[in-house]
């Protein structure tokens, strides 16, 4: 602990962000960083208390009081190796993660949370920016050859595990680049992809091999982005590989079946999203989805549907509403009820600053245009009772869209991918493993592991790399009979 009485005589200052007026301008990050003398305050403010609950809080269990105590200190080189040393990826989580760990923070019971997030965040980019994230090729090679399917933060993590300890790993990537959701599913300026590019040379110097524009499955269904240009059974991979890990996304998007759902300017918001992507790295496309000019209205309220809206402001649009069906979530949580796990309470993200009319408890019943195209939707006022949906009535209402994006959440990995390999499933539709004990992470078929979205379905980046740590020891135990690396 940096300084005893720190968190008495500091409050929280949380990173700073470039004006909206500027930042819709272009598609670049906007958070400012802490400064040396900013992030010294933020780390005193972390408490000796005792248990420290951000640990736990933390899916990959940062030992965050430790770093916190060294970049107090100004040793951001020791805190880079402690955060290293449980997340693979601390520039992805430190700009995108939303911080289960801050809401764990035992100061947060009686005081805004120490501010981990900004502190992880500055510890990792001056890492980068004085040249301390560096290659770690094995020692020696095992003779094992991993097959990774998926490159999305539970893939990466995995395939740069066991490439340090000395396997063979070829990640399989269906997209034309890669990073998985994190390229084609968070927009530029949340994290710009620079990033991925810069761990993918990493990993490459450590011997991990890329191929893209490869889909390791049978008959993809079309609601799904494939840009893949070569094929490959899972059969072959059983032949060519000693061990085979799944690490997809959770892709498969919940829909809106309602009347007019089949008119054009209705899209699943993973239609708009990673277009934005491929045209910010350069691609020309001649069917991108544009908000410019339109009325635009995004349905769900979560982290995609907050990047519908920031993606729609930099198109232009002409007004974005954002509807959400379950009823408004208080300002403040109730601490004493909810501490230390994630609470329930209204989240403003920064693209809702940037314009945006949120409306609560409300369900789309129909969409109507004209020539084959949405012009409007139909929507009503819900309650909640019993854990039941009513519709309020005389409540029905009607607003003007262009361009309607759905952003409900994703209900499972792609099932054809799952069916191709014929591994069991639960009952959410995902490839079924335990976590712990004898065979964790194996899936029902030899050899076949399976970590991230495709074994507990829609989650966030950090639980992602979490399970691509630990599926990468149960892999390389069942390679070798034993691991060094950590669980």
């Amino acid at each position: 602990m940096g300084k005893i009485t720190g968190f008495m005589e500091f409050k929280r200052q949380d990173e700073g962000y470039l004006a909206p007026a500027a930042r819709v301008k272009n598609y670049k990050e906007f958070v400012l960083h802490l400064s040396d003398p900013q992030a010294k305050v933020q780390a005193a403010r972390c408490m000796d208390c005792g248990i420290p609950f951000c640990n736990s809080g933390c899916p990959v269990n940062n030992i965050i009081p430790d770093w916190n105590d060294l970049v107090f200190h100004g040793n951001y080189r020791a805190a880079l190796d402690n955060l290293h040393s449980t997340n693979n990826f601390p520039e992805f989580t430190g700009r995108v993660c939303p911080a289960p760990c801050e809401s764990a923070c035992t100061l947060g019971i009686i005081n805004d949370p120490v501010g981990i997030k900004s502190i992880e965040h500055k510890i990792i980019d001056t890492g980068w920016e004085h040249g301390w994230v560096l290659p770690q090729p094995p020692e020696k090679l095992s003779g094992k050859k991993v097959a990774i399917i998926g490159s999305g933060p539970a893939g990466l993590a995995a395939a740069q595990q066991l490439a340090r300890v000395g396997h063979a790993v070829t990640v399989f990537e269906k997209s034309d680049r890669i990073g998985g959701l994190l390229r084609y599913g968070i927009p530029d300026f949340k994290m710009e992809k620079t990033h991925i590019d810069l761990r993918v040379k990493q990993m490459e110097a450590e011997g991990v091999t890329f191929r893209t524009s490869v889909l390791v499955g049978k008959d993809f269904p079309a609601s799904v982005n494939n840009w893949a240009k070569e094929t490959i059974f899972p059969e072959d991979l059983a032949n060519d590989f000693d061990a085979i890990v799944m690490a997809g996304g959770a892709e498969q998007p919940r829909d809106l079946p309602v009347p007019g759902r089949e008119l054009k300017g209705v899209h699943f918001a993973m239609d708009f999203l990673p277009l934005q992507n491929k045209v910010n790295a350069g691609d020309k496309l001649k069917d991108q989805i544009k908000a410019s000019g339109k009325n635009v209205v995004v349905i769900g309220g979560g982290d995609t549907g907050s990047d519908c809206v920031g993606t729609s402001n930099r198109h232009g649009a002409t007004s974005v509403a954002q509807f959400e069906l379950m009823p408004q979530p208080p300002e403040q949580e109730n601490k004493p009820l909810v501490w230390p796990y994630w609470p329930t309470k209204l989240r403003t993200s920064s693209s809702h600053e940037e314009g945006c009319e949120r409306d609560w408890a409300v369900a789309t019943k129909r969409f109507e245009g004209k020539g084959g195209k949405v012009e409007k939707l139909i929507a009503c006022r819900v309650e909640w009772k019993d854990g039941k949906m009513i519709e309020v009535p005389n409540s029905e209402f009607e607003m003007k869209a262009d361009l309607v994006l759905l952003a409900m959440g994703f209900v499972s990995p792609v099932q054809q991918v799952l069916d191709a390999f014929g591994v069991e499933k639960d009952a959410r539709g995902n490839a079924k493993a335990t976590t712990d004990g004898d065979g964790c992470y194996a899936t029902s078929v030899p050899k076949v592991f399976v970590a991230g979205d495709m074994r507990r379905g829609q989650s966030l980046v950090v639980w992602a790399i979490r399970e691509g740590r630990q599926c990468a020891r149960a892999v390389d135990e069942f390679l070798m009979g034993e691991s060094v690396l950590p669980r």
